[in-house]
């Protein structure tokens, strides 16, 4: 059995490349199994939609500008026992996105903060919603260059559109007063409209570092801390530890292959 010349021509004209593709094969199927018109009709269906939401869900994901991809699963939530995983798992379910809320992960160096923000944001991408991530630095730039280009309101257009902005390693870098004006700006009108993750390696009261100015450190902490999960990450880097287990492998490595010699 092979499609119609005219019948694939339809499919390709409409955009229906999967239904082309399993057209066959589910027809062979509903005539050995004597379904009906309906039902093959709707198996077919189903192909398509199944195959469009898993393209919708990987071009979310292309766009959200992960830089590398993380899973809860991956994650070492005994190397932090003080890290409340029921609750990170709460929120991988996304319902903090509809109460608009914010997630701030603090805690030293290597334990983990960006691995569990993208895990975070990654799961609730899965599940339909529009998200970005960006580093701190990162978002500054962009934020003056858009402003020296006077474009800044398009791209602020542009980021209101996510449903989660997630702010990677704030506190690695200071700010200029311009720099830190703009994105206090930035975080002040995403306020009780849309959600942020923001990691940072800095205390709140170490916030002033960065953003030089204690009013306006004041005035942003009061506005991220107001509807927020914080996630205290304190504790051994994890990078370190890694470290330090690969030295002690490569040691035994070594001292077994002395004993052999």
């Amino acid at each position: 059995m092979s499609l119609p010349l005219l019948l694939s021509a339809h499919l390709k004209k409409l955009k229906l490349p999967t239904v082309a593709k399993y057209a066959e094969p589910l027809a062979r199927d509903a005539e050995e199994n004597n379904l009906s018109y309906i039902a093959y009709l709707n198996a077919l269906m189903e192909q398509e939609v199944s195959q469009r939401e898993e393209n919708q869900q990987k071009e979310r994901i292309r766009r959200a500008n992960f830089p590398i991809l993380k899973t809860l699963e991956a994650f070492d939530f005994t190397a932090l026992p003080g890290l409340n995983k029921n609750k990170v798992l709460t929120l991988s379910q996304g319902d903090f996105l509809e109460k608009k809320e914010n997630v701030l992960c603090i805690g030293n160096s290597g334990t983990g903060k960006t691995h569990l923000a993208i895990a975070i944001a990654l799961s609730v991408c899965r599940k339909g919603k529009r998200v970005r991530f960006t580093t701190a630095a990162n978002l500054v730039n962009e934020l003056l260059a858009a402003q020296d280009n006077h474009d800044l309101p398009r791209l602020q257009r542009t980021w209101s559109k996510y449903d989660l902005v997630v702010i990677d390693e704030l506190g690695y870098v200071p700010f200029s007063r311009t720099g830190a004006q703009l994105l206090f700006q930035f975080c002040s009108e995403r306020y009780e409209r849309a959600s942020m993750i923001i990691t940072s390696n800095l205390e709140f009261s170490e916030w002033t570092q960065v953003f030089v100015d204690d009013k306006l450190t004041a005035a942003l902490l009061d506005r991220l801390t107001h509807h927020a999960h914080i996630l205290l990450m304190n504790g051994e880097s994890y990078r370190f530890r890694q470290s330090m287990r690969r030295q002690e492998n490569e040691a035994l490595t070594a001292g077994r292959a002395g004993e052999i010699g």
